[in-house]
């Protein structure tokens, strides 16, 4: 099933949650970023720090990448910035001006907060990512909380995430939206209980629309509030 909201849909969705968890990355900021960063950036800046053939470094980066997908190393600063002999953090504060909101999530962000609902902010990325982010986007104004996956041991895809963070918040599962850019973290939470689950078509603004099977979906997350 591949289930595009209406916009009347999208609006009973809106109407019955009291919580709403927000993703970051592909969800509300663009992951034209992320995806330039680990695609482009870092293998790079890895093939110049170790003199060996760009190519070679980086089919041996991306199948370390691939050992350690959905796992909580995949998204740790900190891990990769042990295995690979690079200062991380210091080269996303440095392309931080690339960093930028998906077209409609501000607007999005500023509507939801005045509707009253609990906002909170739930991302797989490393703490210190989540905060750059926060420091160049402006993010966390617009939060009750904005938690990263590794305070909770484990990644939103995990079984064992969704009930660290329910005993961490308090929400009820049935009066709860979700949205996200990842099936596998969309499968996870749908399996725990969550009664909103929506999935976005277009994470990367550069990159095509895409076709989501198995959960409703919109292009962005203006297409909640109907626009």
């Amino acid at each position: 099933m591949s289930t595009a909201l209406p916009g009347q849909v999208a609006a009973q969705f809106w109407r019955d949650c009291d919580t709403v968890l927000l993703d970051m990355d592909g969800t509300l900021l663009d992951l034209s970023f992320d995806n330039w960063f680990w695609r482009e950036a870092v293998p790079r800046c890895l093939a110049r720090a170790r003199g060996g053939p760009a190519q070679e470094v980086r089919e041996r980066l991306f199948e370390h990448f691939a050992r350690k997908q959905g796992s909580l190393d995949w998204y740790c600063l900190d891990y990769w910035t042990r295995e690979l002999g690079l200062d991380l953090r210091a080269l996303k504060e440095a392309s931080s001006h690339r960093i930028r909101y998906l077209p409609g999530a501000r607007e999005f962000l500023q509507q939801a907060q005045r509707s009253g609902k609990r906002l909170v902010l739930v991302t797989n990325a490393h703490a210190e990512t989540l905060e750059v982010k926060k420091g160049v986007s402006g993010l966390g104004r617009y939060f009750e909380l904005c938690l990263s996956s590794h305070a909770f041991g484990s990644p939103k895809e995990s079984a064992e995430f969704w009930p660290r963070l329910q005993d961490r918040l308090g929400f009820d599962p049935d009066r709860t939206l979700f949205v996200d850019d990842s099936t596998p973290v969309l499968d996870a939470a749908q399996r725990f209980g969550i009664a909103g689950v929506v999935a976005v078509r277009r994470p990367d603004s550069r990159a095509p629309l895409r076709t989501v099977d198995h959960h409703h979906s919109v292009e962005g997350v203006a297409g909640l509030l109907g626009a």
